[in-house]
């Protein structure tokens, strides 16, 4: 009896350390891209985007043991919480950050890799009601520009950065930059595939604003056409 007591202790604390590990790495992650951030300190106490992940991860061991109920009330209390909502069923790699967080939606089915950045207003959603996997799959390293929606069962590739307000509807290969509605590749590899900014979450090609020139040519043709000028 003593050894198996003895081997439940020693299994509990190696939980233990593995949470305090995945723990400091998420902090590591946020310190590392968020240069607002002054210290763990800060980060473990006062980051929305950190509380709400440290409570998923406590959701997704729960929704994995069958424990549905429980699991789903975490993550609703999380979304109170920070405005983040994050279903218990996701799995997310090491070191997300999501920075500022508020209005970040992910589903279910949604797989998210190592080192990813989210910003605010983020869905990784699906569409209508199929069933099985239906939210999208982020690799390693994916930046998601605050606003952007990703909505189906698809595949973000490794390095890839996501423009902020984009609607991505279908895959995005590794090492690319994707901006617009629907969402274009407009960099590949460090190299331009079309007329596009690299992403800065500033500096990203307006398709409205891109529409309306489109128009006001059109309209300086006709006019000079007409007039003769």
């Amino acid at each position: 009896m003593t050894d198996i007591k003895i081997i439940c202790k020693s299994k509990a604390c190696c939980g233990l350390f593995k949470a305090a590990r995945e723990i400091k790495t998420d902090i590591d992650a946020i310190c590392t891209r968020d240069p607002a951030a002054t210290g763990r300190a800060e980060v473990l106490l006062l980051y929305s985007g950190l509380h709400a992940l440290l409570m998923h991860r406590l959701a997704h061991i729960l929704q994995k043991k069958g424990k549905y109920f429980s699991a789903r009330a975490i993550s609703q209390f999380a979304k109170f919480l920070t405005g983040i909502e994050i279903h218990p069923g996701a799995v997310i790699g090491k070191g997300l950050f999501i920075d500022h967080g508020s209005g970040v939606v992910i589903g279910e089915t949604t797989i998210i890799g190592d080192n990813c950045t989210i910003y605010q207003g983020v869905t990784l959603g699906g569409t209508g009601k199929q069933t099985g996997k239906r939210h999208p799959t982020l690799g390693n390293n994916v930046m998601i520009g605050a606003g952007a929606k990703l909505l189906g069962n698809f595949t973000i590739g490794d390095n890839t950065k996501i423009a902020a307000g984009a609607v991505v509807l279908g895959d995005v290969p590794a090492n690319s930059t994707a901006v617009g509605i629907p969402a274009k590749v407009v960099r590949r590899g460090g190299e331009k595939v079309t007329d596009g900014i690299d992403l800065d979450q500033v500096h990203i090609p307006d398709p409205v604003q891109n529409e309306i020139s489109a128009i006001w040519e059109k309209l300086r043709a006709l006019e000079a056409k007409e007039f003769g000028e």
